[in-house]
């Protein structure tokens, strides 16, 4: 099964770090959160991962070119250039690196993955900045129980996020960050059935308006209810909070 990461926004939220990195490479620890959702996922055992990218896309191809001598022991002669590997990466991953544009919208980025994604099976789709301890497998379960085209994962942060309202794990109003109300929200981590392409128009689109909603109108969008940790780095409040629990070895995203 692939998983479709969301990595090519400007950040322009927590521009402390985004003038410099992309907002996936911000780090927590002594590694990007990019790293921290792959290894998230693989710990289900997940290892084929699409990343969509965007701004500042050569520094997340950087990371992943020169992870594996960065995360191994290794000699050097360095007349020949030849090098010895003593130690190698645990993380067996398969990542992709798509440039998906500068300025596409989230569901262009997704429909540029298509051909990566294929007719096969369903993929999983999240957001390059945000973290949970949603337990993919019973995510997966959910999502083939009902028949529905997409989950979609519902968390309940602050009511500074956009609003879902949800009747027996079904949909029935999805809007993208209103002013007032507080609730259920949109937390990322979907399955999606590859038809839901179809419903993406191209690099204007996005994800969270149009297409989804189409979906709510169709009766397809099934919430899965996730009452568990869930947090995004938004701003640099989210960052000092996820680094101080990183700091004091809280990090529920990484231990199932």
């Amino acid at each position: 099964m692939k998983t479709i990461i969301l990595a090519g926004g400007f950040g322009t939220r927590i521009s402390e770090f985004t003038d410099k990195i992309p907002k996936p490479m911000i780090p927590i620890g002594n590694m990007p959160i990019l790293w921290h959702i792959l290894k998230f996922y693989s710990n289900y055992g997940i290892k084929d991962f699409g990343i969509a990218l965007g701004y500042k896309s050569d520094v997340i191809k950087n990371f992943f070119l020169n992870y594996s001598h960065l995360n191994s022991d290794f000699s050097i002669n360095l007349s020949s250039g030849n090098i010895t590997t003593h130690s190698t990466s645990k993380d067996n991953w398969n990542v992709s690196l798509i440039d998906t544009g500068l300025n596409s919208m989230t569901g262009g980025r997704v429909k540029r993955m298509k051909e990566y994604i294929g007719k096969d099976e369903p993929f999983l789709l999240t957001y390059g900045d945000g973290l949970s301890n949603v337990n993919i497998n019973e995510l997966l379960k959910f999502h083939k129980s009902h028949n529905k085209m997409v989950t979609v994962t519902a968390v309940r942060p602050s009511a500074r996020f956009g609003e879902m309202k949800i009747d027996k794990n079904n949909v029935t109003v999805f809007k993208e960050k209103p002013q007032t109300n507080s609730g259920w929200i949109n937390g990322g981590f979907f399955v999606c059935n590859p038809e839901f392409l179809d419903f993406i128009d191209g690099d204007d689109t996005i994800l969270e308006r149009d297409p989804l909603e189409r979906l709510v109108a169709l009766n397809q969008l099934a919430a899965y209810k996730h009452d568990g940790f869930w947090q995004c780095m938004d701003n640099k409040r989210d960052y000092d909070l996820l680094n101080k629990m990183y700091e004091d070895n809280n990090i529920p995203w990484l231990k199932l």
